[in-house]
């Protein structure tokens, strides 16, 4: 087949692995569960009825990150609040809520790989975000990191000077 023809053929969409999942799930989760105002337990059922992305998401990981990140709410944003140019009330309700889980992950799942949460935060700020919305993410996921991971990050920064 000639390189002209290549662009005729419509390009298969990367799969999303079932960890990015259960960011997804648990994004959706803190957005309702600060939006409604409803309790966890229904918000799960809600997503478990409702999400498409539920079945194929590593449902153990997304429980774990919306239950851990509710119930540290108030910690992780006093952190991140010391992060960002504004009042965190004046973040839009989806990036709050990926600053939320990107902020838990960094703080309390620590064999995640800092880059690691922070990617897959901009990576959800891509995809339900605002236009620049993934840059401010990462400049305040940037910005955290050093805070809550400091031996990883000085350990990342040596890595990259030699």
């Amino acid at each position: 087949m000639s390189d002209d023809n290549k662009e005729l053929i419509p390009q298969e969409t990367p799969k999303k692995t079932p960890r990015r999942l259960a960011r997804e799930v648990a994004m959706q989760g803190l957005y309702q569960w600060r939006m409604s105002g409803n309790s966890l337990p229904l918000i799960e059922d809600h997503l478990e009825q409702e999400s498409e992305e539920w079945a194929r998401a590593d449902k153990p990981l997304a429980l774990v990150l919306l239950r851990g990140a509710a119930a540290n709410a108030d910690a992780l944003e006093t952190e991140v609040a010391g992060c960002i140019d504004r009042p965190l009330t004046e973040v839009s309700p989806i990036e709050r809520a990926i600053l939320l889980l990107g902020a838990y992950e960094l703080a309390h799942r620590i064999e995640t790989p800092y880059r690691v949460v922070i990617n897959e935060a901009i990576e959800l700020a891509k995809s339900f975000g605002g236009t620049d919305g993934h840059r401010y993410i990462n400049g305040v996921l940037d910005k955290l990191a050093p805070k809550l991971r400091a031996a990883e990050v000085e350990h990342a920064a040596k890595q990259r000077n030699r």
